[in-house]
């Protein structure tokens, strides 16, 4: 069978000639006859049912019998999940994972008995310190530790016995979610029960990871983060990210917030809903949804806890070397309103892109649309 899909011609597996002119004048060059042509509805997909034919480049011989396919969906025919059907079922590997391998010897293997998890952080040298006591506490959790260098510095965080056992990646004046959109893909992080996706400036002295872990559990959280002390924090932006002691877990605060008035019939950001993008916990469904762009039920399953606490100490980052630390310091509030600009640029940037989808997409529907 010859299937032509866009302007490539592909002759069963590992042959495949790049046609520009078309399916039929291709076939006709290279001596294959067939029976019937025969299109899928009005696309330009053609299918080439034949007999028995023989293919010959140079040493290369491959002989077909007969074959045929039946054409009900076009889109089905074409699309990715089809194309890895044509290949035995159990050789097929949808998924992957982090865990490193020896280049020799026994291979390392997961235990199925305990779930792991993964700690995914954006860092610089220069709060190696704080990132040291975090990851430690993490590792001890049976936690994976994969950290993204913004400042392309590597090898000098090799001082931390921990360092060979955790996954560096590496692109200078990245932020945490460039590296998040490119290298957490769901199907490479779906082994993880929960990925937790932090900034590197926070103080974990109050924060017990397995106590953390039980809790969101048990509240049956899919997106949450630690709550933020707010005596020993220097930024706490919202509300709704402070830490009420009185409280194991909160989902919304009852307060007045510029002219909106947060209480308990709230069902929306920034009274409910939400997380602070500095230390964010994602379930594996919800990393799934985030990673494009989905929300679940955000009343629910988003929360604060409030139990298990932690310190953010508003460090900058992204900034100049030690060597260019004077220079830096007059320019540090310059540079930093440059950032914030290209933020709200961005954003409206993503505003448009999901009007525009909106439009396109005549069978979507808001979910979150308030009924009149």
């Amino acid at each position: 069978m010859l299937q032509s899909r866009d302007n490539w011609i592909s002759l069963g597996v590992g042959i495949s000639i790049r046609d520009a002119v078309g399916g039929l004048l291709k076939a006709a060059s290279l001596g294959l006859w067939g029976t019937a042509f025969s299109s899928c509805g009005e696309s330009k997909h053609w299918i080439l049912e034949s007999y028995a034919f023989n293919v010959r480049f140079s040493a290369w011989k491959l002989t077909y019998a007969r074959q045929t396919a039946r054409c009900n969906n076009c889109e089905t025919l074409f699309s990715p999940d089809h194309e890895i059907k044509a290949l035995p079922r159990g050789i097929v590997s949808k998924t992957s994972d982090l865990l490193m391998q020896p280049l020799w010897g026994p291979r390392n293997k997961k235990n199925p008995k305990r779930s792991t998890n993964l700690l995914a952080m954006a860092v610089g040298i220069k709060q190696k310190e704080s990132v040291n006591k975090i990851v430690q506490k993490f590792l001890s959790s049976n936690f994976v530790v994969m950290l993204f260098h913004y400042d392309g510095i590597v090898n000098d965080w090799r001082e931390f016995e921990w360092s060979d056992r955790a996954i560096h990646v590496s692109a200078t004046s990245q932020t945490k979610w460039w590296f998040a959109k490119r290298f957490l893909h769901p199907d490479i992080v779906s082994d993880y029960a929960y990925i937790f996706l932090w900034d590197e400036d926070l103080g974990v002295e109050h924060f017990n990871v397995d106590r953390y872990l039980s809790i969101i559990k048990e509240e049956g959280l899919q997106i949450s983060q630690p709550a933020l002390d707010l005596n020993k924090s220097t930024e706490v932006h919202h509300p709704l990210t402070a830490r009420d002691s009185k409280q194991r877990v909160h989902r919304k605060v009852h307060t007045v917030i510029g002219r909106r008035k947060c209480d308990e019939n709230s069902t929306e950001p920034p009274c409910t809903g939400w997380v602070e993008m500095m230390a964010p916990v994602f379930s594996t469904a919800s990393w799934r949804c985030a990673w494009h762009l989905i929300q679940g039920d955000r009343t629910k399953n988003i929360g604060i806890v409030d139990s298990e606490y932690i310190i953010h100490y508003g460090l900058p980052t992204l900034g100049a070397s030690d060597a260019k630390k004077a220079q830096a310091e007059s320019q540090q509030s310059d540079a930093r309103s440059e950032v914030r600009k290209l933020s709200f640029i961005e954003l409206e940037i993503f505003k448009n892109r999901w009007k525009k989808a909106v439009k396109d997409d005549e069978n979507w529907f808001d979910p979150y649309e308030k009924k009149q």
